[in-house]
């Protein structure tokens, strides 16, 4: 099986992972997930954390055209796929990869 590349993420997909690459350090807060994947919207706070006396700016990869996707990276869509539908509180991003994700899952009626 061969590993699994950005050209393989659907748009939405990709998008996410150019933010937290972007971002590098920082976090995503109130965005959408609908069937699984993210939804970028008004309400969407993206948050930079800037590490002062330390290394700041976009991860390597955010200016790559490919790259192997990282394991925390399938894990945060495998995460998101469960969802469904619901809203991301907060992503924490490190060193441009999710660390930790707070949900709200929408209720059935």
């Amino acid at each position: 099986m061969r590993d699994r590349m950005l050209s393989d993420l659907p748009e939405a997909a990709k998008q996410l992972v150019r933010e937290m690459q972007q971002m590098n350090f920082g976090s995503i807060e109130t965005l959408r997930i609908r069937g699984g994947m993210p939804v970028f919207g008004p309400e969407t706070r993206v948050i930079c954390e800037i590490k002062i006396g330390g290394k700041n700016g976009p991860r390597r990869e955010a200016v790559m055209d490919e790259f192997k996707i990282k394991p925390e990276v399938d894990e945060l869509f495998q995460s998101l796929a469960e969802l469904g539908d619901g809203l991301v509180l907060a992503l924490e991003v490190k060193f441009g990869l999710p660390f930790h994700l707070r949900v709200e899952k929408e209720r059935v009626a």
